[in-house]
């Protein structure tokens, strides 16, 4: 392998990807020595360990919990975490590959996974054929994209790289977020709208984070049980399956 496992991609500037760009590195700056985002923070690792709950149940439900059997691909991977997470649960860090928009966080996943195999582009051309990928992912990637023709081109590209019939797109994102003038939240109507004719199954997971901030360090339990009831809940965890 080369010393620099990362390729870029040449493509067409876009007025939200370059919005898109600059905004990343601004909260990157800014959460710069934050535990926000650290497993030492204990709402984060409550999240966290939720989130990776549910993501293994909705993957058994549809057959691909056998992770490292599986070609996996994450549309906005940033620095790796979620790609660290599957090799924890059993995915083949030979299999698994990424595409951010910021070389210098493709750097940091290139230094975490043993195999990296990541690409600096933006997801509305994936350098990658039809039909490559057993397992497509985007985690809070679609929030921040402002531009609805973008999110129309992202999804259909990860519709065109997915595997048929037996693929599945996994989203993980937030409906609601009030606080962040730089995102929007996406609710079920509109991840239907941008992946037409498609099976979908919606679960509405993770306890708001600033409830979560407050409360997990205080009770562990009390969280789980008002997570349980979802109305307090923020982000949409669905797998889609085309038709």
């Amino acid at each position: 392998m080369s010393s620099n496992p990362i390729s870029t991609q040449n493509t067409k500037p876009n007025d939200d990807i370059a919005r898109l760009r600059a905004e990343y590195a601004e909260r990157e700056r800014r959460l710069s020595g934050s535990d926000l985002y650290s497993f030492t923070n204990p709402a984060y690792l409550y999240a966290i360990q939720h989130r990776q709950r549910d993501v293994l149940r909705l993957l058994k439900k549809n057959g691909l919990d056998r992770l490292h059997e599986h070609e996996i691909l994450e549309v906005g991977c940033g620095g790796g975490g979620v790609l660290r997470e599957l090799v924890y649960l059993g995915a083949d860090p030979r299999r698994l590959h990424g595409v951010d928009l910021l070389e210098n966080r493709l750097h940091v996943a290139a230094k975490h996974l043993p195999s990296p195999r990541v690409v600096c582009a933006d997801g509305q051309h994936l350098p990658y054929p039809e039909n490559s990928f057993h397992l497509v992912m985007q985690f809070t990637a679609f929030s921040s994209l402002l531009d609805e023709k973008v999110k129309l081109r992202v999804a259909q590209e990860m519709l065109r790289v997915l595997k048929k019939p037996d693929g599945i797109i996994l989203w993980y994102d937030f409906w609601l977020n009030p606080t962040n003038k730089e995102t929007r939240g996406i609710r079920p109507a509109e991840v239907r709208r941008l992946f037409p004719n498609c099976a979908f199954d919606f679960h509405r997971i993770t306890l708001a984070p600033p409830i979560a901030r407050r409360l997990v360090p205080r009770s562990w339990l009390l969280s789980e049980v008002l997570e349980k009831l979802r109305f307090l809940n923020t982000h949409f965890l669905i797998a889609i399956r085309p038709r």
